[in-house]
């Protein structure tokens, strides 16, 4: 798999989101359809690279990627600004793994890609989703 294609420059890893897991698995793009109450051709998508940043479900266009390609960086851990305004999280989405961006981004520079991708990843979205807060 290629781990940089997909994973969005923000630090999502697209590779284990359910949307982009969907485009393989038919129960998948059924259960994502009927959650989010959108029709089934639109419960899919192919990651952020591949859609030049314009994936179709977002409520709203990318800031950072544009400004990774203007930074000429892979990912906003790799920026001389980075933590910036554009990684923010808000609370008014706190449910979206939007809001992990930081936390996946400093174990990209922590771990490397390949070993960020294949054991934290998926881990920390299923913990974020699920798990209780801790302190």
């Amino acid at each position: 798999m290629d781990y940089a294609q997909l994973t969005a420059p923000c630090g999502l890893p697209c590779f284990a989101c359910y949307r982009y897991l969907a485009n393989e698995d038919e129960k998948m793009r059924q259960l994502v359809s009927r959650e989010l109450g959108i029709p089934v051709e639109q419960a899919v998508c192919s990651g952020c690279r591949n859609l030049q940043g314009k994936p179709a479900h977002l409520p709203m266009p990318c800031r950072i990627y544009p400004c990774a390609g203007e930074h000429e960086i892979k990912f906003c851990c790799d920026c001389a600004n980075f933590p910036c305004d554009y990684l923010h999280p808000y609370f008014d989405n706190a449910k979206l793994w939007h809001n992990t961006k930081v936390f996946h981004l400093c174990l990209i520079r922590k771990l490397g890609l390949e070993a960020w991708a294949q054991n934290k990843a998926a881990q920390v979205l299923a913990d974020y989703s699920f798990k209780k807060f801790t302190l």
